[in-house]
């Protein structure tokens, strides 16, 4: 199992300068870190940095090559569990009915609501990320109005999602991820929140399974990954869904957000609601039923602050 064990870090950064360059950097076919994380150095002044991690001294002299990594700090990393420490520091989230939390904070679970156990892995996606965040209060919002019985998540990282949608439904639900350490640590998330049975998990990149086509098509398919793999996928996911399914996408910024509107409402996908937390924006489709009569309620618009500056707008 690889480490990371040196960091590039370009310090000093408003938090919208940090952001535009880890969504550049993102972007960059050249660029190949092992993760990019913005991180808050001086709230007086309000200044960030941007990090990225790399197994090697060589690659991460390589990558400061780059014109926009120029005059970026070279460091080792000291030898402990990073991902585990940082994790430690995070307080519980809450999404909607949703409550994700680590092991070290299990004693704070709510009598009510879902609650959901994720510790950090060599897998991303515990839910602290906006975009995780997002998805779970778009699945919340979904579960108000109807119940689903067919689910598949594409990019499962550590499977939280799926494994919220099979916590709330009882039912199973289908995660997929073209790196095997994310379909282990899923499954042993799966069986930490008493799911196992529920969570079928394989390596798959892309919608290249046949077991994905085998079990479509699905009511409710989750993709939390990047732009460009969701422009890529738009055709495929768009077919994988039932008439009256719905389509969560995350991974994208909001500056991303009018690309992959355009993009799946040309594969016939109608947008039912945006979620932005922070930088980072979800975006729900439906497929249209066509069986459904004409002359039913117009859709209004809803638009609620929510707390840390977030907020969600949504067809209702």
């Amino acid at each position: 199992m690889t480490e990371a064990r040196y960091t590039l870090t370009v310090p000093a950064l408003s938090h919208d300068a940090a952001n535009d360059l880890a969504s550049t950097l993102e972007d960059n076919v050249h660029l190949d870190p092992m993760a990019i994380t913005i991180n808050e150095t001086d709230e007086a002044r309000g200044l960030w940095e941007v990090a990225l991690y790399f197994e090697t001294e060589v690659d991460a002299e390589n990558a400061r090559g780059l014109d926009v990594l120029k005059g970026g700090r070279i460091a080792p990393m000291p030898q402990q569990d990073w991902v585990r420490q940082s994790l430690e520091g995070l307080a519980p989230v809450t999404a909607g009915r949703f409550y994700l939390h680590g092991s070290h904070d299990r004693h704070r679970r709510r009598p009510g609501g879902i609650s959901l156990e994720i510790d950090a892995g060599t897998a991303f996606g515990t839910g602290h990320h906006g975009t995780t965040e997002g998805c779970l209060m778009a699945l919340d919002r979904i579960l108000r109005r109807r119940t689903l019985s067919n689910v598949l998540d594409v990019g499962c990282g550590t499977g939280v999602l799926a494994i919220a949608a099979a916590k709330a439904t009882g039912r199973p639900a289908l995660a997929s991820d073209i790196d095997p350490e994310a379909v282990r640590v899923t499954l042993a998330n799966a069986a930490l929140n008493g799911v196992k049975p529920l969570i079928g998990s394989f390596v798959a990149a892309g919608l290249s399974h046949p077991r994905i086509a085998a079990q479509g098509p699905y009511d409710l398919v989750f993709a939390n990954i990047l732009a460009r793999p969701l422009v890529a996928l738009s055709t495929g996911l768009a077919r994988a869904l039932e008439p009256g399914g719905d389509l969560i996408l995350s991974g994208l910024t909001l500056e991303q957000m009018r690309w992959i509107e355009a993009t799946y409402r040309t594969r016939g996908l109608a947008l039912a609601g945006r979620i932005t937390r922070g930088n980072w924006a979800t975006l729900v489709f439906t497929r249209p039923d066509k069986k459904k009569r004409p002359g039913g309620r117009t859709p209004g618009r809803l638009l609620v602050a929510g707390s840390r500056g977030a907020g969600w707008e949504l067809d209702c």
